[in-house]
């Protein structure tokens, strides 16, 4: 079967199918980024009616993070071997029930089970949707300027969540859960129409089977230790037992993929210094900023005691700067290169970062907080886009699944470990009816360790620059017995399709 969307589009002027489709995608998007943010303001709520626990309670945000960061992987290959648009519609369906699901039940074990079931839902639409714009959309100024809209789709979904749950929360928490429903509804019902179809891809010579196991059961065992520590304890035997468990999974996976035929993962992609420089830095990026917004809610609330609204409001100006510069993104990376881009955006983190180091008992907006938000608002336009354009730039379409799922395993899996090794930091001291000023004085560390995180992803980019005369887009290398094998899939792939 055959579509107009089929062949990429590579001019600058685009038709309203595609603009639909790219609409659809960025809707998905939006949807996995604000259920991430959406209930953390609604836990109160949620804890008092469904009568749960502390650590039950933390759960329900780590449940969504277990399923989306553990099955990443997964998604982005079935997306590569299944069909991008079969894989996209079925779990976007899947994230619209299980929408549903969490504003009707009345049990905290079934709400944790609909959030497990929407994060692993979402792990397969986002790299099923980011490898369907790279493969749609030209690599190149079109390319860029597509992922630059789509990528500040997510980055203002991630932020307008706190403001949305923070108007929700006040009528019912159960808003905060059904509000993704009918977006994820009316998306799938356009997504039916406007994405396009396209030749089924290649299965590789047959399914990893051992990879998938082991890779997913690796990603799985992480974010759980990673999301645990804190409260079972870093140096714990279980703990530690657990961080061993990791390893040998992820050992094992590693020696399936070197001998697999049809790997989960072609290990040849980690060859490349772009690459590793993308999901390293996505690692820095967002744990830095899940941090920091984790600690400025306490901030705000405990110390300033400002309502949940009031919290959601301060985070807007920093949404708002996103989304603002959505279509401004993809020129700045055409001109500069992404390293440029990537390496300016941590500066304005850091230096955001490091002013919110100055707040007091008594709110500075006009001189700590709002420009530490318009710095950081700035970072997030300029990082995020960049680095799913230098991740996806050079790799082939075959392949778009898999990198992209490799880009939201560094992002989700960088969040849960940072957050957890600030929130470490942060408790270590008891300040249990300790006075205010205490209590703040116990977040600076905090703070600093988000600094540092965010000045790491800095020193990460560097080496990028430089390369100062090469091409912005790098092409994955493959070896001569990869290239031989993907010569060979391509030519079946083509007669496959002369067939049909």
């Amino acid at each position: 079967m055959t579509s107009p969307l089929n062949t990429p589009a590579s001019t600058e002027r685009w038709t309203p199918r595609l603009w639909g489709t790219l609409l659809v995608l960025c809707a998905a998007m939006f949807l996995d980024a604000l259920d991430v943010s959406m209930v953390g303001v609604a836990l109160p709520s949620i804890a008092t009616d469904l009568g749960l626990s502390t650590s039950a309670l933390q759960w329900i945000v780590s449940g969504y993070i277990l399923g989306y960061g553990g099955l990443l992987l997964l998604g982005g290959r079935a997306a590569d071997l299944l069909g991008r648009r079969r894989v996209f519609l079925i779990a976007l369906a899947v994230f619209a029930l299980a929408s549903l699901l969490g504003g009707l039940v009345d049990s905290g074990p079934l709400l944790i089970a609909s959030r497990f079931i929407k994060g692993l839902s979402a792990a397969f639409t986002a790299p099923a949707g980011l490898s369907i714009i790279t493969t749609t959309f030209a690599e190149g100024p079109v390319r860029n300027r597509a992922l630059s809209i789509y990528t500040t789709c997510a980055a203002t979904g991630f932020s307008m969540g706190l403001v949305l749950s923070g108007l929700l929360t006040q009528a019912s928490w159960r808003w905060t859960m059904l509000l993704p429903a009918p977006i994820a509804l009316i998306a799938l019902l356009f997504g039916l129409k406007l994405i396009p179809h396209s030749a089924r891809e290649t299965t590789r010579g047959g399914y990893d089977i051992p990879g998938a196991v082991t890779g997913t059961a690796s990603m799985l065992l992480l974010v759980f230790t990673v999301v645990e520590a804190p409260e079972a304890g870093w140096t714990s035997a279980r703990t530690l037992l657990s961080f061993l468990a990791t390893a040998a999974l992820l050992t094992a996976f590693v020696v399936i993929e070197r001998r697999s035929a049809s790997p989960l993962i072609r290990l040849g992609v980690l060859r490349s210094g772009s690459q590793i420089r993308a999901n390293l830095g996505a690692m820095t990026f967002f744990g830095s900023y899940v941090s920091f917004q984790f600690m400025v809610t306490l901030y705000f609330q405990s110390l300033l005691g400002w309502s949940a609204l009031q919290t959601a409001l301060a985070f807007l100006p920093a949404g708002a700067l996103v989304a603002l510069s959505s279509t401004k993104i993809g020129p700045l990376v055409d001109r500069f290169g992404t390293p440029r881009v990537i390496a300016t955006g941590f500066v304005l983190m850091v230096i955001g970062y490091v002013l919110f180091l100055r707040v007091s008992l008594s709110p500075q907006y006009a001189t700590v907080i709002l420009p530490t938000m318009l710095l950081i608002g700035a970072a997030c336009a300029l990082v995020f886009p960049s680095l799913n354009i230098q991740a996806t730039n050079g790799v082939d379409d075959d392949e778009q699944g898999m990198v992209s799922g490799l880009l939201n395993t560094s992002v989700q899996v960088g969040g849960a470990i940072f957050l957890a090794v600030t929130t470490a930091v942060v408790t270590a001291s008891d300040t249990a009816g300790a006075p205010p000023q205490e209590v703040l004085d116990s977040f600076r560390p905090g703070l600093v360790v988000v600094a540092v995180v965010a000045f790491a992803g800095l020193l990460i980019t560097l080496p990028g620059l430089r390369a100062r005369g090469a091409a912005p887009s790098l092409v994955v290398a493959k070896s001569a017995p990869e290239e031989a094998a993907s010569t060979t899939r391509e030519a079946a792939a083509v007669s496959a399709a002369g067939r049909d």
